[in-house]
């Protein structure tokens, strides 16, 4: 049975994105887009760290070896990251990208099971629907020059998963004009997706396709953008279960928690009126009644 959805940091992100949790520290990290921030929960102490950076911080994921280091798409490139205690950073672009377009940023992103680095991009502009964005791959052969594109002609990618043997990798659009989720075959030697087929046209479910976990069970948990939902789908693509977060906006789920049976939600925080959710822009907790997988390191 899963319990009710509750607050664990009234953080009020503009957009909240990219939650992961550390099992060494048993804290949740994850970004906030606009304002340029990472940041840090500690499950203990509940305390709330902050850093800083000098561009957009979309998508995260922690480097092997080094528990200070964060690999990062932000703007114009994917950059190592390192923090330090007293919120002071560093941060040095590890590879550049040519946009099709001004205008444009890094959304979301994690590693494949092998430790390789994925991350789409979009335009800021996401109401004028170009399809400028594309998929990049980043391992630790990587030089500071351009990526080359591996997928293109996006508006928002998002909803990157892979499942738990790796061998299938989960994709999805969530412009309103597109709402979908494919999923491909993905060969795990040489880190190459293949086989594009529709797997969750979300038309047909409520809210658009936004960020995604996968659970041990190999099912796919996929934030419902604008319908207050997270949704599971099993592997074939039926739709399991959907629970219910108090914003209309959750962004991206992560399990965590000490057996790894928690889910973190973060959120968005419109302009507006927002008497009917005074918490958007918070990061929520679950108990889904299932365990996900600790989120494979940079390496």
């Amino acid at each position: 049975m899963a319990h009710k959805a509750e607050l664990i940091v009234d953080a009020q992100n503009a957009t909240g994105e990219s939650p992961v949790w550390i099992a060494a520290e048993q804290a949740l990290y994850w970004v906030d887009i606009p304002n340029r921030q990472l940041l840090r929960w500690n499950s203990s102490s509940a305390q709330v760290s902050r850093w800083t950076f000098d561009q957009m911080i979309a998508c995260i994921a922690r480097q092997q070896g080094d528990a200070n280091r964060w690999i990062a798409g932000m703007q114009d490139g994917i950059y190592d990251l390192s923090l330090h205690e007293d919120g002071t950073s560093s941060m040095t672009r590890l590879a550049g990208v040519e946009h099709r377009q001004d205008g444009m940023r890094f959304n979301d992103g994690r590693c494949d099971r092998q430790g390789r680095f994925w991350a789409g991009t979009m335009v800021l502009d996401m109401a004028a629907g170009i399809a400028a964005g594309a998929l990049y791959r980043l391992d630790g052969s990587a030089s500071a020059d351009s990526l080359s594109a591996c997928m293109s002609d996006f508006i928002v990618p998002n909803g990157l998963g892979f499942s738990p043997d790796g061998r299938t990798m989960y994709l999805s659009d969530s412009h309103p004009s597109v709402q979908r989720i494919w999923s491909f075959d993905y060969d795990i030697e040489s880190g190459t997706p293949s086989n594009r087929r529709l797997f969750v046209d979300m038309n047909e479910h409520p809210g658009r396709p936004d960020g995604a976990a996968v659970d041990v069970d190999g099912c796919y948990w996929i934030c419902g953008n604008d319908a207050g939902l997270i949704h599971r789908f099993t592997p074939d693509g039926r739709l399991d279960r959907s629970l219910e977060v108090p914003v209309k906006k959750p962004a991206m789920c992560a399990f965590g928690g000490p057996g790894l049976d928690t889910l973190f939600v973060t959120s968005i925080r419109p302009g507006g009126d927002l008497s009917d959710q005074p918490l958007a822009g918070g990061v929520f907790a679950l108990r889904p009644g299932v365990c996900g997988l600790e989120e494979t390191r940079f390496q």
